[in-house]
């Protein structure tokens, strides 16, 4: 379950869940950190055979939540990994107070993986703000919502039918555009655009769709250019 993506950066694909009765699949991130440790980024369920490939290449010390959506999985992780610190985007310790949570993402990285990763968060949105990231040793953007990539596919009947007209399906996918009309002040989202883009990534890693190997930045400048 536990696949090399790049460098010192890893992806698990998890199980199909329902959102708004839309099929979404889902995927995490593991970056094995210059020090030895594990972050992991947007955690998928987990099985006994996922959490033995983990304590294989080292200890998970960081599980982060990129947006207040992906926390579905957050507890059992926490859990199974009590000593593990867990991060919560903004919105989220509002959404869920039963969740014990050890701090908020911020536009800086965290002390822990600063020497590794490097974030920021689209502002902007009365409904959700997003934090993304950048691992420099793969050179990949990891993104969650923000861009959604469907295979064509897997996007059949009526559904299939919205999730085209929202955007969302083909090597041009981007974000729902519902998500778009929150953007009620662009300049923040802007900026946190800017400084994806200013990273140069060649790798794309994404938790709903196709992700990339190579020309990264040009697609992702494509799928926000609505920004």
């Amino acid at each position: 379950m536990l696949e090399p993506f790049g460098p010192s950066l890893y992806v698990a694909n998890g199980p199909t869940v329902s959102f708004f009765g839309f099929p979404y699949p889902t995927r995490m991130a593991v970056v094995r950190l210059s020090d030895g440790n594990l972050w992991v980024w947007s955690p998928v369920s987990l099985t006994e055979g996922l959490a033995s490939a983990l304590e294989a290449i080292g200890p998970v010390r960081y599980i982060l939540s990129p947006n207040k959506i992906h926390h579905l999985f957050l507890s059992e992780w926490a859990e199974h990994w009590p000593d593990a610190r867990l991060y919560a985007p903004p919105g989220l310790a509002r959404k869920k107070p039963d969740l014990h949570l050890d701090a908020e993402l911020g536009d800086e990285p965290d002390a822990g993986w600063a020497a590794d990763i490097d974030q920021v968060i689209f502002h902007g949105s009365f409904a959700m703000e997003e934090v993304v990231f950048f691992h420099r040793a793969s050179r990949t953007a990891i993104i969650c919502d923000l861009i959604q990539r469907h295979p064509e596919s897997k996007m059949l009947g009526w559904k299939g039918k919205l999730m085209r007209l929202d955007g969302l399906v083909g090597e041009h996918g981007s974000t729902p555009r519902e998500w778009r009309a929150t953007f009620l002040h662009r300049g923040p989202a802007r900026a946190a655009r800017d400084k994806v883009l200013g990273w140069k990534a060649e790798r794309l890693l994404i938790a709903h769709g196709e992700c990339v190997q190579t020309e990264a930045t040009s697609i992702i400048a494509a799928a926000l250019s609505w920004i």
